[in-house]
């Protein structure tokens, strides 16, 4: 998508940078992408593009996705290029990171141990399924509570990143349900942890809005299978039509935030008790 873009745009891609030479250009910029890379975050306007109109093409039919023909045209002529790196006019421009997912878990694991608990980060470029990921998380956590290992009790577990929820096809007249991938992390969380005892969890989206619902993400604690089963509500149906923000609501259990007006990626903590 970044690549596609930036050859689209009059601003992304380094064009922006470009328009203002010979101008000197220094960049402050808020990073919402695994890598914290600056030629993809905001797709790049200030920074130089390695990327090619070719490649633009090939992620265009690879897909299936159907441009304009006279867009479609330029590309294929190369003429949509980006500057490049080693563009003069990007000489002496600076760019400075000033936000980070990475800075979002150090503030976290900060704060946890000056609560007298320890901290552990487990990578800031955590990407896949958001369910997947939650379970994984799940069995890390259980480890912990269970064994001691890899991590001594009382811990928080952090990570970041950004999944992917890959909406399910339902049958007719199934309605599709709501939410985004930090819920449905955490229901990918709650099933695989199955009650354990003395395990918290939590995910939110840093931007406050978890998908386009008005919360930011949702938390899960040991009762939340058996309240949900005393109210009749199975995490498979719900998981079936990803529909992470109506179970939680249920329960109580949404996070929200309101709008933070900043995007640092997603936040997930895990708290393993004694």
């Amino acid at each position: 998508m970044n690549c596609v873009r930036k050859h689209l745009s009059r601003i992304k891609g380094g064009r922006l940078a470009a328009a203002c030479a010979p101008a000197r250009v220094v960049t402050l910029t808020i990073s919402d992408v695994p890598g914290d890379d600056p030629s993809v975050i905001a797709s790049g306007p200030t920074v130089p593009d390695a990327t090619t109109c070719a490649q633009a093409v090939a992620i265009l039919q690879r897909y299936g996705i159907v441009v304009p023909g006279a867009i479609m045209s330029l590309l294929e002529q190369g003429a949509l290029e980006t500057p490049k790196p080693g563009d003069a006019r990007f000489d002496g421009h600076e760019v400075h990171l000033i936000a980070t997912p990475r800075q979002s878990l150090e503030a976290a694991a900060q704060a946890a141990r000056e609560a007298g608990i320890a901290a552990h980060i487990l990578s800031d470029e955590m990407e896949g399924e958001s369910r997947d990921v939650g379970k994984v998380h799940a069995a890390l956590a259980r480890a912990v509570a269970r064994t001691g290992e890899p991590f001594a009790k009382p811990c928080v577990i952090l990570s970041g990143g950004e999944t992917t929820v890959t909406v399910k096809k339902l049958a007719e007249g199934v309605p599709r349900g709501r939410g985004g991938r930090a819920g449905e992390f955490c229901l990918g969380l709650a099933q695989a942890l199955q009650g354990e005892a003395r395990v918290w969890g939590l995910a939110a989206d840093t931007d406050g809005i978890d998908g386009v619902e008005d919360n930011a993400g949702a938390f899960v604690e040991p009762a939340t299978l058996e309240r949900a089963q005393a109210q009749g509500m199975k995490i498979d149906d719900f998981l079936a039509r990803n529909d992470s923000y109506a179970f939680f609501s249920a329960l109580g259990g949404l996070v929200v935030t309101g709008p933070t007006h900043t995007n640092v990626n997603d936040f997930r903590a895990l708290l393993v008790l004694p």
